[in-house]
């Protein structure tokens, strides 16, 4: 089972660390995962052990609780304000301090800095660092409670810095005051250079200030969710008996009646039931055009109602709402660790013992070395104020939030952060045909009248198929006709087609079998179905041969564009099918596929996914239905397309929430961004550490004189966390569409247009041959013949002279 903690007292990597490594400790827990930036624990267990691990993690010195049901922003805002309730009082002093001890550095004489006022001098900056260090008393608190625990964290290493700087001064001040009453002016002397009260109340003060820009910085990491958390409108009007009321969102159940004005959001999910609405879905599904609602169709709340006024009955309300499942969604792929952590995490929970273990030995070395203490005792503070590591602890949990939250606005969910991480090996994209590539519903193509015209054509197959519930009629019904006629005696021949009566006579329409059993001749039309296509053809019972619709599973408009992009990012595009190999290969040379796998059943899509495993490729694999679940859970990552089954999503890693391939190159481009970005800061946050320790131990001092102070090392510290966190920032503005567009000039010159005269063309059916023949050229796209300019306008990037001989081979002289 899973268990979820709030867990609040942590301050940076080695914290996490120190957690997980108790939680997982407590018998009977599985898995232990803490998200140091959300203050969050997930954890695996084989029964409920909360009290055990509530206990285990108090016994660390954290605390860890059940959390609440509902999230706010408050605690983050009243976090903020305390900060600055403490930074400026603190700031105040310590200007005034290093007005003090420094004044006389930039000339202005200071009676204090004198010889027989030393004790004065020193006492002053005592008083004066007290406030700051008990305004500051929490880094204490939760630092010594740490070191108690055998478990030192960055407050740790504050605790020791800032504290050993502040007993080093009394001392100091201490040994003064006995000079002073024994006369001992040199010794004055040196104790008064001595006192390190300004380094304290410097480095509490500074490492403050990096926390609060460093708060202010990751409270934007978090916009997505509260952008999608406003989606919700707070209230709605419902229909109550004949009367309209208001209520709160909270209130309204699935059954209720939600009266939907423009310029409103939709509050919940729900079907419109009366009028008709244009909805803008973009900040669901990331699509930019607005979609036109009629009576039966779906409502998702958090969308925006742009024209119309309707009424909705809620289907969905609270938690079970899809904009709710987003937002929860996202959150726990935000909160979840990427396998990428696992490296930093591992040096965290070793980092701060070895950083201690550092300091003593700098401050041994350069004390003998040296012979002087405050030297030694410089160098050491140093090494522990510039080594936190808060960069390492923010790197990887800053960025998946930032990249989840950009995901969402894309319409790309990712369900966890291993599958953001995963996407970005992808090297090869497997896609499911039907519903994924395609429409996933049969539309008319071609009409090719023959025994009649082509309004009549129309009418009489309108007319047969009204009654029908077959996908093929459906995409005949969409057919605009000026004619109207009345049937009689309506069957379905099952595996054949349909017949029936019109002005007594009888027709039928379907498969040409069906056409020969009753005696009438049709033509092949096998061009048609080289190219997945299915004929219906319609006749009467006299023999006469009407004509034939051409209805396919068409290309969705964009598949081929996003094709283009998967082979712009360097990935192998498969197209694994259950259709036959011919309808198949056409739908894939349209689509400039590069393989396809046809004719296989359910089952044997995961076999099929693990065949290409074999080659030690990585897959993901892109589907919508039922019949994809294995496969979608077979590959490395699973992505559900989003009219998908809730089957499909559930054993997805990935759902998209609109129907366009364009978002897989978006998740794909977003996941290589993230981890890319991801890298810089663990790169970032070593380095810096690398290089910083050395330098505050003094390395550098014996060859060239440098010298890092702790003040210097207290900002650098802070600052480093801040810049971990703005780089990961930057990936708000994430836009893949626009960057790639700049790379895909194939499209541009693949709609080159040529328009060729052909002699000979005399009706339909020529005008059908000649657009058949030229489309069965390789590079072209399209071709549209016009009848009364006897002309065919041919779209694509092909050799105009193969097009003139396809033309001429068919019967008809090119002008």
């Amino acid at each position: 089972m899973e268990l979820k903690f709030d867990v609040s007292g942590m301050t940076c990597a080695a914290c996490s660390a120190r957690v997980e490594k108790v939680t997982r400790a407590v018998p009977g827990v599985t898995s232990a995962e803490v998200n140091l930036l959300a203050g969050k624990m997930r954890v695996e267990c084989m029964n409920d052990c909360s009290a055990q691990i509530i206990s285990a993690v108090g016994n660390a010195g954290y605390r860890a609780s059940i959390p609440g049901s509902k999230k706010t922003e408050a605690p983050m805002k009243n976090e903020n304000k305390e900060m600055l309730f403490r930074i400026i009082p603190s700031a105040i002093f310590l200007i005034l301090l290093m007005f003090l001890t420094m004044g006389h550095m930039l000339g202005i004489h200071i009676r204090l800095y004198e010889t027989e006022n030393a004790m004065l001098f020193g006492l002053l900056q005592l008083l004066l660092s007290l406030p700051v260090v008990y305004l500051n008393r929490g880094y204490f608190y939760r630092g010594i409670k740490a070191l108690y625990h055998k478990s030192p964290n960055m407050d740790s290493l504050i605790v020791v810095g800032a504290g050993a700087s502040l007993i080093y001064g009394i001392v100091s001040l201490l040994i003064m005051a006995y000079a002073v009453g024994h006369g001992d002016w040199v010794k004055v002397l040196s104790c008064r250079d001595d006192l390190y009260f300004e380094s304290a109340a410097m480095i509490l003060t500074l490492i403050t200030v990096g926390k609060y820009l460093e708060s202010i910085a990751k409270g934007k990491t978090g916009d997505a969710i509260r952008k999608l958390m406003d989606l919700a409108p707070k209230t709605a009007e419902i229909l109550v008996g004949s009367s309209v009321k208001t209520v709160p969102v909270e209130e309204i159940v699935p059954g209720d009646i939600v009266i939907l004005r423009a310029g409103n959001r939709i509050p919940l999910d729900g079907v419109l039931i009366t009028g008709t609405a244009t909805v803008d879905e973009s900040a669901i599904t990331g699509e930019s055009v607005p979609v036109d609602k009629d009576v039966g169709d779906a409502l998702i709340g958090g969308t925006f109602l742009s024209v119309g006024y309707c009424q909705m009955e809620c289907r969905k309300a609270g938690e079970d709402t899809t904009l709710a499942q987003i937002i929860r969604m996202v959150e726990e792929a935000g909160g979840s660790k990427a396998p990428i952590a696992r490296l930093a995490d591992k040096i965290a929970g070793i980092f701060v013992p070895v950083v201690m273990a550092i300091s003593l030995v700098t401050f041994l070395v350069w004390l003998i070395a040296n012979g002087t203490l405050s030297f030694a005792f410089n160098c050491a503070i140093a090494v522990l104020v510039i080594s936190c590591p808060c960069a390492l602890g923010l790197a990887t949990p800053v960025a998946i939030l930032v990249g989840t939250g950009r995901g969402a606005a894309l319409g790309v969910l990712f369900k966890n952060a291993q599958a953001l991480e995963q996407l970005h090996n992808v090297d090869t994209v497997v896609l499911d045909k039907t519903g994924t590539l395609t429409r996933g519903a049969p539309v008319v193509t071609d009409i090719l009248p023959a025994g009649a015209n082509h309004d009549r054509l129309i009418a009489i197959a309108k007319a047969l198929e009204a009654p029908s519930e077959h996908p093929f009629a459906k995409a005949v019904m969409e057919l605009d006709s000026p004619e109207m006629f009345e049937i009689t005696d309506f069957q379905t021949l099952p595996g054949l087609g349909v017949c029936g009566r019109i002005d007594g006579k009888q027709y039928f329409g379907g498969s040409g079998t069906l056409m020969v059993k009753n005696h009438i001749r049709v033509p092949s039309l096998e061009e048609y179905k080289s190219y997945g296509k299915t004929p219906l053809y319609f006749g009467c019972e006299d023999g006469t041969y009407y004509g034939a619709v051409i209805v396919a599973d068409v290309l969705k408009e964009d598949s081929v564009q996003a094709v283009e992009r998967m082979h712009k990012l360097g990935l192998r595009v498969v197209m694994l099918t259950g259709d036959n190999q011919n309808t198949a290969a056409a739908i894939a040379k349209t689509a400039r596929i590069d393989e396809v796998i046809a004719g296989v059943l359910p089952g044997e899509k995961a076999m099929a996914i693990r065949k290409i495993q074999e080659e030690k490729r990585c897959i993901l694999m892109v589907g919508d239905g039922i019949n994809d679940a294995p496969a979608l859970v077979t590959a490395d990552v699973g992505m559900a397309i989003g009219a998908g089954t809730d089957i499909a999503m559930e054993s997805a890693d990935i759902v998209l929430m609109h129907n366009s391939l364009q978002g897989v190159c978006d998740g794909i481009a977003l996941s290589k961004a993230t981890i890319r970005n991801i890298k810089q800061n663990l790169f970032w946050a070593f380095i810096y550490n690398s290089l910083g320790i050395p330098v505050a131990a003094g390395v550098l001092y014996p060859a060239f004189g440098v010298l890092l102070s702790p003040m210097i090392g207290a900002a650098a510290m802070s600052f480093s966390s801040l810049f971990v966190v703005s780089n990961a920032l930057r990936l708000r503005t994430f836009k893949p569409t626009k960057k790639e567009t700049k790379s895909l000039p194939i499209q541009e010159e693949r709609k080159m247009e040529t328009k060729i005269y052909v002699d000979g063309m005399m009706c339909p059916h020529c005008k059908a041959r000649v657009e058949q023949v030229c489309k069965g050229i390789a590079g072209v796209s399209d071709a549209v013949v016009d009848l009364q300019d006897k002309s065919v306008t041919v779209t694509g990037d092909t050799d105009i002279t193969a097009i003139k001989n396809a033309i001429t081979e068919a019967g008809y002289e090119v002008k």
